[in-house]
């Protein structure tokens, strides 16, 4: 017989055995293993996450910087408002997802209980507004309007109104110190959008903007956007598994915005707006014997501007806007009011986008061209009524004759005529139809004055204007002969096409036609109010181009100047000091004897010499356009006026009484240096304490000699400021014209 191991166990079976004894031994140093690896090798790295698990990050908005005029008072403030907010998470634990909490939520702040619903929604792609974009966890305001009685009634009833908070809030406000509107120049806040933070994301993921985000839109408040916003807080919230709050686990202080000192006066900015207004007002009300109704005054601009920095001292734009309409979110009704056709877009800023032909005041242009070109000062040419060109009668305006005239007196009497001649000259000169080498005087001496590009003003969206030279003729028709030539073969009788009939087989030549009219202003050229302010601004100062700005520094919460935006030299007129002095008594005399002097009767030119050249620019289907372009010593104060007129008539009297503010000119034309306003630019910054309140910039007055130049200074003393509420809102840390 075999014998049989005592154990019962076969080699088979043992074999087995030991191989299960190898397996489960390695399993189990797999785990240990694998347990050494987690708790201990990583162990710290899994705990962090298991610990952010319960972690929410709640960003605290910072509080924004505010915008301020050149004495320290606040254009863009802060205010505290209360504000009510819902607690999503809050909502969540109710049984019914917090529709009973939001129901009577509505009805305490007296709001369609629907809207408050929305409100605290979460927004995507399926969702349209209002909803919430930002953080689930981040309390959702409802109103920034909140009632004392209101925010009393959600704080005592709590019980009914769980996850309800009322709290004062920094929210955005322009309080209009003096009554400046500056809308257009301020611009507005809204919430940051996806595709915005998506392209502020860099390399580590982390984006500039927060979902909770309000940036600026438009004006100063999209310029200085980056300086003004500051940076945001965090509040890092504990929660447990089903995302209730459960307690604060700390975090990081907001950290307050920069402030944005401007060379805006708001007194002087409150009188250019008024003025601006009362002029369209009155223009509305005047016969136009031309078109045989009242002028339609549409629309309207005016800057002014140091004439020794390029500083915007006030810029205002008609139609305008209330700019607090956007602080909380504006409604669908304003927006409609301000971007319907029926509206006439008060959100442009026809200062710096309001594009027109400058009539006659681009005669300063024209004149410098032609003293260039080799004209001396005492030529005299023919101011007749008309003038014949190439078949077409080319007129003075009103048909007025002077006879034999330098450029002195054609600047004075603005004599069309001359410049005609002038121009059709140079055009002969030049080759006619079939130029060689063309010297182009005219069209050179523009672009030398900067027109046809953008000032470079710290404004968004500026226009560049038209400067309608042979380049700018030949890519125009290569964009518009087929438009032109389908037109001119339409078999219409009517103006346009007779118009298009003639561009579709020329335009691309420059024609004598072309040169005359650009030669005065008309035709197809394009000027802006800060382009002309900025020429005119050179002609004062002895042939300096500055730059515009309309910011002077940036200050930190605590007064510490971060940046200090000094004047920049952008280039000189292409003028001699002869030839500047000249156009100076040529515009002298428009005040005195010239276009302007029936509206300037008894104007103290002893005492503050005044310049000016006055502009009426025809537009085809429209009435004239109504420019008027000043200077002094300091100042330049353009301002024109779609449908408006004369260049004198329609905005004469309106810049007469800016200048009347500015010096204390008086109803019986003396002066009074304790009523001038601003009678010398204001040069330096408002003084900043460190608890955030300013104190006024020191005003200096001035007595002026017989020839109008200040005399020794007399410090006023410092207008205290009322402070600008900053050191509160930080404890919160919460369209081509063709003219005739």
């Amino acid at each position: 017989m075999t014998n049989i191991p005592q154990t019962g166990r076969t080699g088979r079976v043992t074999g087995r055995l030991l191989i299960l004894q190898v397996l489960v031994l390695s399993l189990l140093a797999t785990l240990g293993g694998r347990l050494w690896y987690l708790q201990i090798r990583n162990g710290q790295q899994y705990q962090d996450q298991a610990s952010s698990n319960h972690i929410r990050t709640v960003l605290v908005p910072a509080v924004r910087g505010e915008i301020l005029d050149a004495n320290g008072k606040p254009l863009a403030d802060n205010e505290t408002q209360l504000v009510v907010s819902v607690s999503r998470t809050s909502l969540l634990q109710q049984k019914d997802g917090g529709k009973a909490v939001l129901n009577r939520l509505a009805q305490v702040l007296g709001m369609p209980a629907a809207e408050v619903h929305d409100k605290v929604r979460l927004c995507d792609a399926k969702t349209p507004q209002p909803c919430w974009n930002g953080s689930p966890y981040q309390p959702i305001p409802v109103t920034d309007k909140a009632t004392t009685q209101q925010a009393m009634q959600i704080m005592e009833r709590r019980e009914d109104f769980p996850g309800v908070t009322a709290d004062p809030t920094a929210v955005r406000t322009y309080p209009a110190p003096s009554g400046a509107n500056a809308a257009q120049v301020l611009g507005y806040l809204s919430p940051v959008t996806q595709d915005e933070i998506t392209a502020a994301t860099g390399a580590d993921g982390k984006s500039a903007y927060a979902a909770s985000d309000q940036i600026g839109r438009s004006g100063l408040e999209s310029v200085y956007d980056s300086a003004l916003r500051g940076k945001p807080g965090t509040n890092d919230l504990e929660v447990d598994n089903l995302g209730r709050v459960q307690g604060s686990a700390g975090g990081t202080a907001a950290q307050p915005g920069d402030d944005v000192v401007t060379s805006i006066d708001a007194r002087i900015q409150s009188i250019a707006e008024k003025q601006l207004q009362q002029a369209l007002e009155t223009l509305r009300k005047t016969y136009d014997k031309v078109t045989q109704q009242n002028f339609k005054a549409d629309s309207g601009a005016v800057v002014v501007m140091d004439v020794h920095t390029g500083r915007v001292v006030a810029m205002a734009s008609a139609p305008t806007f209330d700019p607090n309409i956007w602080s909380g979110g504006i409604s669908a009704t304003d927006y409609k009011a301000l971007t319907s056709n029926s509206s006439d877009f008060p959100l442009l800023n026809r200062a710096i986008q309001g594009q027109s032909a400058p009539g006659s005041t681009f005669k300063v242009v024209t004149t410098s061209g032609a003293l260039n070109a080799g004209y001396s000062y005492s030529d005299t040419f023919p101011c007749t009524s008309s003038m014949t060109i190439g078949g077409r009668v080319f007129k003075n305006f009103e048909g007025e004759n002077f006879g034999a005239i330098n450029l002195s007196k054609a600047l004075e009497v603005s004599c069309d005529t001359v410049f005609y001649n002038i121009a059709y000259s140079q055009w002969l000169k030049d080759g006619g139809t079939k130029p060689k080498a063309p010297a182009d005087w005219l069209y050179k001496t523009a672009h030398q004055f900067g027109l046809g590009k953008r000032t470079g003003i710290d404004l968004p969206s500026e226009a560049s204007g038209r400067v309608p030279d042979r380049a700018w003729h030949q890519a125009y028709y290569d964009a518009m002969k087929d438009t032109w030539c389908k037109q001119a073969q339409s078999g219409k009788n009517d103006y346009a096409t007779a118009i298009a009939k003639e561009d579709c087989t020329d335009f691309a030549t420059l024609r004598a036609g072309d040169e005359v009219n650009y030669a005065i202003g008309q035709g197809d050229t394009l000027v802006t109010p800060i382009q002309m302010a900025r020429i005119y601004s050179a002609l004062a100062n002895g042939g300096t181009l500055y730059q515009p700005q309309i910011a002077k520094a940036v200050v930190s919460p605590t007064g510490k100047v971060v940046r200090n935006l000094a004047p920049v030299v952008q280039g000189k007129l292409p003028d001699t000091q002869r030839t500047i002095q000249y156009i100076d008594q040529a515009t002298a005399n428009v005040i005195t004897s010239g276009t302007a002097a029936w509206k300037f009767q008894g104007w103290p030119q002893d005492k503050i010499a005044l310049h000016a050249k006055t502009g009426t620019a025809e537009v085809v289907g429209k009435q004239t356009t109504s420019w008027f372009d000043t200077y002094t010593k300091d100042y330049a104060v353009v301002m024109t006026i779609s449908q408006g007129g004369t260049g004198s008539g329609g905005s004469g009297p309106a810049v007469r009484n800016i200048y009347n503010a500015l010096y204390g000119i008086q109803p019986d034309n003396s002066i009074d240096p304790k009523k001038a306003l601003l009678p010398v630019p204001q040069q330096n910054l408002p003084t900043f304490h460190a608890d955030g309140s300013v104190t006024q910039a020191q005003q200096t007055a001035y007595t002026l000699s017989a020839a109008g130049s200040p005399l020794a200074p007399t410090p006023t003393t410092p207008l205290p400021g009322t402070g600008t509420g900053l050191s509160a809102a930080f404890a919160l840390a919460p369209e081509r014209r063709v003219l005739a």
